[in-house]
């Protein structure tokens, strides 16, 4: 998924339709709010694995954006 996403937010507009990016985007943002407390946590968990692992910086950024991006963190986490 997270692949998916970075590829999506890379693109260019002659590689993804610009309105089709942010429907995918809003699709995720949509999906992770359905999980469960503990899912979260483990997805917050392993996107820090991921991001503490990751060479590029770009990437890492993204990384580490991610949780607050796609709305995994409460308010006032």
């Amino acid at each position: 998924m997270v692949d998916v996403l970075w590829f999506v937010e890379g693109s260019e507009d002659e590689q993804m339709d610009p309105d089709d990016a942010v429907k995918v985007m809003e699709g995720v943002a949509h999906l992770v709010s359905k999980l469960s407390g503990e899912q979260r946590n483990e997805l917050i968990e392993l996107l820090g694995t991921m991001a503490d692992a990751e060479s590029d910086p770009a990437r890492r950024e993204f990384l580490e954006g991610f949780s607050e991006g796609f709305g995994l963190l409460e308010d006032g986490a």
